[in-house]
């Protein structure tokens, strides 16, 4: 008999929104997080704009100590933390360094490329021939796992600790691989997320390969537009998301709050085949990956009501809308709605999927669709396919049951995850 698995708390650093309430307050509105950064400018970049969260140094103060964040210079991790913490105590957890060891609670939480700035730091020492000045927390802030092993030793977990990295689709795997862990009866309880940092050493390489928009740096707000016919590239954002999955039996003894239920998922790669390279899909894996994954829920496709995308504002959203009509047999009027958050806060990289699952989630919770900003002239391309009326440019307060979402990510890999509202 499989474990039922519900989200018992949500936590969520973003471009728009630091914690749930500015957050859904935010995604409401159709709020943009993004804005012009000199910095980028002055490094001759062509897309001077992305989306960063705003924390003060006092915010920090709530979530790491003093000696936690002396040389502390890794935004993802930051972010990671706020976000995790946030959501375990959404959850109905407290935070105590001398709380005993939670064998049953464990974390996924992925990244792309951690503590960037803090490498850079430690290379400029290194070089100088500094190395004992380095400092002892270098290898923390630099290391892929560093996200899970602060969030591991704050919490006191306990099961498995560790960090995922799957590009764009870091998030919604993690979700899907504490998923599995739950309903297996491996955990009862696993913190998932993901996390990304922001700058100029995360987003040049982007830049270099022109495929962020670069016609937007006196526009800011108007510069990320997904399934928009006057899209010019993605916009490059940084946060984190986080999520308390539960098995149901756990979260009915303790009398927690549920937001929702996730009912199954799937996790595939193209291959870099069939059309698929290290940075577009393969449409038959993409197709399969969303095929898969209904099958794997138990749901049929027609009881989808609302897709939360990938829809980058690239040349690829067209082609992402043909394989959802395609993988759900659905188009037209038939269609369901569907959003890109990244209308709002740019693409996160390693923490979108993540952040956008929690936006996900609070649509099923609040019963609304949240809007496409900056999609006033809807692709050809797309009308073609679906509906406009399916791509909602104003909150919508509407009966929800069933939410997809899915991420594709460099490399040619796939995930999607299918959350249903908890009665």
């Amino acid at each position: 008999m499989k474990n039922r698995v519900v989200i018992t708390g949500i936590g969520v650093v973003a471009p728009n929104g630091v914690g749930i309430d500015a957050f859904k307050k935010a995604i409401k509105n159709g709020e943009s997080g993004i804005t012009f950064h000199q910095e980028l400018e002055d490094l001759n970049f062509s897309c001077c704009i992305g989306g960063i969260p705003k924390i003060s140094e006092e915010k920090k103060l709530e979530y790491l100590t003093p000696l936690q964040l002396r040389g502390f210079n890794s935004s993802g991790i930051l972010y990671g933390c706020i976000a995790g913490m946030d959501a375990w105590k959404d959850a109905g957890f407290t935070i105590d360094a001398n709380s005993d060891l939670d064998f049953d609670s464990g974390t996924i939480f992925g990244t792309g490329t951690s503590g960037v700035e803090k490498f850079r730091e430690a290379i400029y020492k290194l070089d100088d021939k500094q190395v004992k000045r380095l400092g002892s927390t270098v290898v923390v802030q630099t290391m892929a796992s560093g996200i899970s092993a602060f969030l591991g030793g704050i919490l006191g977990l306990g099961n498995q600790v560790t960090t995922n990295s799957s590009a764009c689709t870091s998030g919604t795997e993690a979700i899907l691989m504490g998923f599995e862990r739950i309903k297996n009866g491996q955990a009862k309880r696993m913190l998932v997320g993901s996390c990304s940092d922001d700058g100029p050493y995360i987003w040049g390489g982007f830049d270099a390969m022109r495929v962020m928009t670069y016609k937007h740096n006196q526009s800011p707000k108007e510069g990320s537009r997904p399934m928009s016919a006057s899209a010019s590239g993605f916009v490059p954002g940084a946060g984190a998301g986080a999520l308390v999955l539960e098995s149901l039996e756990s979260a009915l003894a303790r009398n927690a709050t549920i937001y929702a239920e996730v009912i199954g998922g799937n996790i595939n790669s193209g291959g870099q085949r069939q059309g698929g390279t290290m940075t577009a899909p393969n449409a038959d894996a993409v197709q399969r990956c969303i095929t898969d994954a209904i099958k794997n829920a138990g749901i049929p496709s027609e009881d989808i009501d609302v897709i939360n995308g990938h829809l980058t504002a690239t040349s690829k959203d067209g082609l992402e809308i043909e394989n959802w009509t395609k993988a759900l047999n659905r188009k037209g009027t038939d269609f369901p709605y569907i959003n890109s958050l990244k209308s709002m806060v740019g693409h996160c990289l390693a923490a979108a999927g993540s952040i956008e699952s929690v936006a996900t989630v609070l649509q099923l919770k609040d019963q609304f669709v949240f809007p496409n900003i900056n999609c006033e002239d809807v692709h050809p391309e797309i009308s073609e396919l679906i509906s406009e009326e399916k791509i909602i440019k104003k909150v919508l307060k509407t009966d929800l049951n069933i939410a997809v979402k899915a991420s594709f990510g460099f490399g040619d890999v796939n995930g999607c995850v299918i959350f249903k509202k908890y009665n």
